[in-house]
Order: structure tokens, then C-alpha cells, then sequence
């Protein structure tokens, strides 16, 4: 007898990997989120629109985990022969884009595309000159994809086919967290935009005033946006084949180095591994950064196993050419606690370093832990900071938290010893 709310929408901004969703929400600001989120059909298309699956998402209906074997009062159930998905007993509006992009994980590597959680933006007046950037919440992927000195593809999901990269979504979902004006204006911005979606965030109710560093609700807040509140957004939501592929890492045992080339081996080593810590407030119950391993940077979404996207990846990538970077924008000088965050201004400078092509021009040195390529100077950073061991007040101290993580990555990449790729597998060991 209540009133619910339905979206016509669609996924893949690419026409011939077109997934049409129709979303069936009990909360009228869910339907606006994934209005934000998904792409909006034309007059013209809605009059032959036919869904290919139809999500209903119902907060107030509470799972019995005895009666249905399953862990919690929430479910999200997604049946790919009926084609039908149910979200309930969680009222968080990201499940509703997740499963679309879960659905997209399991059906796009049929058709050869490589489906991505990562952010994506290409040169002002190149289309080809694309950069990718794979990372966890937490790691900077909406921020530094939003560069004023490139163009906008898209900040959270993404399918590379033979043309080019796309876009998913039709929207942003950006961390509100210490939002800061000066440092992430076209975010900012966002936020006083008409219909921009708040979600987990603090205010004064007599002058409608965001508390953007109030987190007593959940550090996990958010606001939700459709791609044309920002400005150097792409049009077409696509471009080509990356030229750069960014791994984005926040180390909380602060031993990275915040820049990295990888080899095509060493990519889809770290791209299975998916290393970061885990940022307080992403997931119920973390209060400070935790050293976590999402294969793919996505695990909770792939229906597949981790080397299926890791094989389609390698080829990808041995195909174009594309150059792969490490970026680090966790701890240096020290693990959390001891040490400080990167600064995002050193950040910003080692990616403009990396997108202008400054760095084919320098020397590299072999990292003696990690076995990647670290370049020995980039204008605008502190040289200690390319040699974090220095940036400890202890050298030894540093040793042993270098040791302890390679270790971590040789334990969690056991599970791919049957992946086809041998000497991936001998980077690992």
C-alpha cells in the first residue's frame, strides 16, 4: 500500500554494450541517486525501452538469516536467470550502483571487454591520451581523476573494449570527508549544486550549512552527483585505449615510494593482489587504516574468479603498450601513527609527471624490496620522498615494515599459483 519509485535507466555509455536496468526503489532519494548514477534514456528510447534485469531494493525488509541461511538481516541476491536482483535491510544507495556493476563484471569479459573499478580522464585535446586509475574508497580515485588539466571520463567504473575505454555510470560518487575547496574545487562545488545527492553527512538545520569534518555519523560520507555538475566533463563518457594505467595503494605500513613503473608482469601482479588499507569509516567497525587485499581492487563485485580479469587485463595491456604505474597515497616517513599522509599536492605532481611524459626522460632505480622501477628524480618532490626508507627516522625500522609487507604479498598471491602466466607468478616469489 506504499508509494514506490521506478527508474528507466541504463548502463555503458559505449551504445553497443548498452544494459538497460529498471530500479524499483522504496526510498525516493534511492531513485534520485541512481538517476544521478546510471544514464538516462531519451524520449525516443524509453518508448522501446525493455529492461534486461529489474532491481528492487527495499530497506525496511529485514532478511531472517536463520530461515534463509545467510548471515545478517541484509540480503543482496542477484538470480541471472530470472534476471532479477533483490537489495534489502540496508539502506546505503551505493548497493544500488554496485549491482549493476556487479552484473556488468559477470557478463562484459564474455564479449571480450575488460570491466574496471577504477576512475578514468584523458587529455584536454587528445581523446587517445587516456589514463585509468584502479583503487580502492579511500585511495584518491575520484579526486585525482578529477584533474582541471583533463578531461572528466568518469570516476568509479569503466569497460575497456577494442575502441577504447567507457564509462558506466552517468554520475559521481564522491567521498565528503574534509572536502576541502581549494584543494578539490570541482568536488566542492558539487555540493551547493541543484539535486546533488548527501548521504551520512552532518548539518545546521537552520542554515542548511554541510559539516564537512563532523564523521559522528559514519567517516563514510558521501554526495552523489550527475556527470554535468562538473565542468571538464567528456561528452561522450569515452575515449580510447589507456596509455597510462594507475594503481592507486594507500600503504598504511608507509613504505611505498609514491610513484612506480611497473612492468606488464608486475601490473597484474599487484592488479590481483589489490593492496590498500582499508579507510575508517568504508566498512562498519574500522576505525583505523588496516592493511586489506581486494583482488582486482573489486573483489565484493566479481561474479568471476580474479584471473579471468587479470588474463583479459594482461593481454589488453601487452596489445596497446600501456605504461603502468604504483602510486602510493598512503603513509610515508613511518607506518599510520608514526608517519603523515602523502600529501596530495606530491601526489598530483608525480601523475602530472606521469601524464605529461616527463618521466620517459628519467633514470630509475631498482627498488631492492619490491623489485619495481622508482625514478631517482621528479621535478616538484623532495628526492627523500622517492626513497622512503630515508624518510624514516629509523632505517631498520623501515627494513622490517618493508619485509613484513613483501611477505604479505607473497602469502596472498599463494592462490594464484594455477594462474597461466608463470612469470607473474615468479614476480610474486
Amino acid at each position: 500500500g506504499k508509494d514506490y519509485f521506478v527508474q528507466d535507466l541504463y548502463a555503458c555509455s559505449d551504445p553497443e554494450f548498452k544494459f538497460n536496468v529498471r530500479l524499483i526503489n522504496e526510498f525516493a532519494w534511492h531513485s534520485l541517486f541512481i538517476r544521478h548514477l546510471l544514464r538516462r534514456p531519451s524520449l525516443q528510447e524509453i518508448d522501446n525501452y525493455v529492461p534486461e534485469f529489474t532491481l528492487i531494493n527495499c530497506p525496511s525488509f529485514k532478511a531472517s538469516p536463520k530461515k534463509y541461511q545467510i548471515r545478517s538481516e541484509t540480503v543482496i541476491a542477484i538470480n541471472f536467470e530470472k534476471k532479477i536482483v533483490l537489495i534489502g535491510g540496508t539502506a546505503y544507495a551505493g548497493e544500488n550502483k554496485k549491482v549493476v556493476f556487479t552484473l556488468l563484471n559477470y557478463l562484459l569479459p564474455l564479449r571480450g571487454v575488460m570491466p574496471m573499478h577504477c576512475s578514468a580522464n584523458h587529455a584536454i585535446e587528445d581523446e587517445n591520451d587516456v589514463a585509468v586509475f584502479f583503487g580502492l574508497s579511500g585511495t584518491g580515485k575520484t579526486t585525482l581523476s578529477q584533474d582541471p588539466r583533463r578531461v572528466l571520463i568518469g570516476d568509479d567504473e569503466h569497460g575497456w573494449s577494442e575502441k577504447g575505454v567507457f564509462n558506466f555510470e552517468g554520475g559521481c560518487y564522491a567521498k565528503t570527508i574534509n572536502l576541502n575547496a581549494k584543494a578539490e574545487p570541482e568536488i566542492f562545488a558539487t555540493m551547493s549544486k541543484f539535486s546533488t545527492v548527501i548521504e551520512n553527512m552532518k548539518f545546521n538545520e537552520e542554515t542548511l550549512e554541510l559539516d564537512f569534518e563532523d564523521d559522528s555519523l559514519t567517516p563514510n560520507m558521501r554526495a552523489a552527483y550527475p556527470l554535468n555538475s562538473i565542468t571538464n566533463i567528456s561528452k561522450l563518457s569515452r575515449g580510447g585505449t589507456p596509455k597510462n594505467i594507475i594503481f592507486l595503494t594507500c600503504d598504511a605500513f608507509g613504505v611505498l615510494p609514491p610513484i612506480a613503473k611497473l612492468s606488464s608482469h608486475q601490473a597484474i601482479y599487484h592488479f590481483l593482489l589489490g593492496f590498500t588499507s582499508k579507510a575508517p569509516g568504508t566498512e562498519k567497525g574500522v576505525i583505523d587504516p588496516e592493511p586489506t587485499f581486494s583482488a582486482c581492487f573489486a573483489a565484493p563485485f566479481l561474479p568471476l574468479r580474479p584471473e579471468v580479469y587479470g588474463k583479459l587485463l594482461k593481454e589488453k595491456i601487452d596489445q596497446e603498450g600501456s605504461n603502468c604505474w604504483l602510486v602510493n597515497t598512503g603513509w610515508t616517513g613511518g607506518p599510520y601513527g608514526v608517519g603523515i599522509r602523502m600529501p596530495i599536492k606530491d601526489t598530483r605532481t608525480v601523475l602530472t609527471a606521469v601524464l605529461e611524459g616527463t618521466l620517459s626522460h628519467v633514470d630509475f632505480r631498482c627498488d631492492e624490496n619490491f623489485g619495481f622501477q622508482v625514478p631517482l628524480a621528479v621535478e616538484g618532490i623532495h628526492s627523500k620522498l622517492l626513497r622512503p626508507r630515508e624518510t624514516w627516522p629509523v632505517a631498520s625500522e623501515y627494513d622490517k615494515q618493508a619485509q613484513k609487507l613483501v611477505k604479505m604479498f607473497a602469502e596472498n598471491f599463494k592462490c594464484y599459483r594455477g594462474f597461466v602466466d608463470k612469470s607473474i607468478l615468479r614476480v610474486a616469489l
